[in-house]
């Protein structure tokens, strides 16, 4: 097994002590080392939030992108080079909100990614605005009577719209979702976890106190259960399920496309020549 030290950086960390972000953080190290993964066989993108920086902490392949792009980006990258081990690392104002026609799309098409959705049910980097999973009420600096839209759930969401591995995990139990991110990385096709976190600095609701008063590891006991998989998702209040809730093969995306049959782009050998014919061809007419 590699050693989770392989994956470590000397970039400094600036996130708040406490934050919810440092123990995905670990979890991260930890999938990736027990799957004896080099840091050159990864790559990580992220788009804009306290959730992607994490990419900065680790030594592999990394893109810090723009807010709500990871997943073009990183879909992009995967056809370019379809043997390369891909992590989306986003926030939930970032992945379900600036990013969410690109989730829609992204669980459509099934690429082999692995998204990682730190919810922290909050804005956490531009001072706490209500984010689309703010609860009901949450009371935040520009929403001083409260939150009135409902919050979006994101698993029921990626279930609706056909994803075939769904998960959710807390930051808080590493050891479980390290186990959580390498199952999802075993997926082949499109997988996201939910990752409930806290955000010590703005979001006074949502506590690690609070999350451990209702969490319960519960995976669905028969993962192509899409019903059962549901009613998990849906489960948020005085219960919150953790764990598998689909696991569901489905076909997927560069394995459909004829031409990349071939092996990846990325590795093959270059020639101009036949856009260059064809840039003369337009110019001689």
């Amino acid at each position: 097994m590699t050693a989770k030290k392989i994956f470590d950086n000397d970039y400094a960390n600036q996130w708040c002590p406490g934050c919810g972000n440092f123990g995905i953080l670990n979890a991260m190290k930890t999938a990736l080392a027990d799957q004896d993964l080099s840091p050159e066989e990864i790559l990580i993108i992220s788009g804009i939030g306290q959730a992607a920086k994490t990419p900065h902490f680790l030594k592999c392949n990394m893109l810090h992108s723009l807010h709500g792009r990871a997943l073009p980006i990183a879909l992009g990258a995967k056809m370019a080079n379809h043997d390369l081990k891909i992590l989306v690392n986003t926030g939930d104002g970032d992945c379900y909100g600036e990013g969410g026609n690109h989730f829609i799309h992204a669980v459509r098409r099934n690429p082999d990614l692995t998204v990682l959705v730190h919810n922290n049910q909050v804005y956490g980097l531009t001072k706490g605005q209500a984010s689309p999973t703010s609860m009901d009420g949450m009371e935040t600096p520009l929403q001083p009577q409260g939150v009135i839209s409902s919050p979006l759930n994101g698993p029921a969401l990626a279930l609706t719209m056909g994803a075939g591995f769904v998960a959710r995990g807390f930051s808080g139990e590493p050891d479980h979702l390290a186990e959580l991110i390498s199952a999802a990385m075993e997926y082949k096709g499109f997988s996201v976890i939910d990752i409930l976190q806290p955000c010590v600095s703005f979001n006074k609701l949502n506590t690690a106190a609070w999350y451990k008063e209702r969490i319960k590891k519960e995976n669905n006991p028969d993962p192509r259960d899409f019903d059962r998989a549901m009613k998990l998702a849906m489960t948020f209040g005085d219960t919150i399920p953790l764990g598998i809730y689909l696991n569901q093969p489905k076909p997927e995306f560069t394995s459909r496309i004829q031409t990349l049959q071939q092996g990846p782009l990325a590795l093959r050998p270059y020639d101009p020549s036949p856009v260059q014919k064809l840039l003369a061809d337009q110019q001689a007419v």
